[in-house]
């Protein structure tokens, strides 16, 4: 009927054991928290965190770091749309939340500036490609500008 009694672990002066890692840390690897009777948090800084990582992605994007793992070895470790970086930013639609995907922070932050309207996107890809700058001649001196 008893609660969990926790195994007793020697600490030295100046170091705290965070249960969560199983290791001895020094002090200045923890959170102050003024209502901790040794005035630290329950948690060293490295396990937070980790825990906070988790947590952020399942109230931003309701996935778990397992399921973003899976997205980006089906894409090969590489972002989805450059494929060359690193897939490491988790991207879904700003209008209905749904993960579309993980990239590197340059594509995730472009798709950003172009607030995520395919038009533009392909309007830039155009303009890239030089076709916004080649008009075409439909009838003497009349010309049509690639759509």
């Amino acid at each position: 009927m008893g609660g969990v009694v926790k195994e007793k672990v020697e600490v030295p002066a100046g170091w705290k054991l965070c249960r969560q890692g199983g290791e001895v840390k020094r002090h200045s690897e923890w959170h102050k928290n003024a209502t901790a009777s040794d005035g630290l948090s329950t948690r060293c800084k490295a396990c937070r965190a980790i825990q906070g990582r988790a947590g952020h992605l399942k109230r931003s994007h309701g996935i778990t770091e397992e399921e973003r793992d899976l997205m980006i070895a089906a894409q090969g470790g590489l972002c989805g749309i450059c494929q060359e970086a690193p897939a490491e930013h988790v991207d879904h639609d700003h209008q209905t939340g749904k993960v579309r995907g993980v990239l590197c922070f340059s594509c995730n932050a472009a798709l950003g500036q172009f607030k995520d309207r395919p038009d533009v996107i392909r309007r830039a890809a155009a303009y890239v490609e030089g076709n916004l700058w080649n008009p075409t001649l439909v009838a003497q001196g009349v010309y049509r500008q690639p759509s």
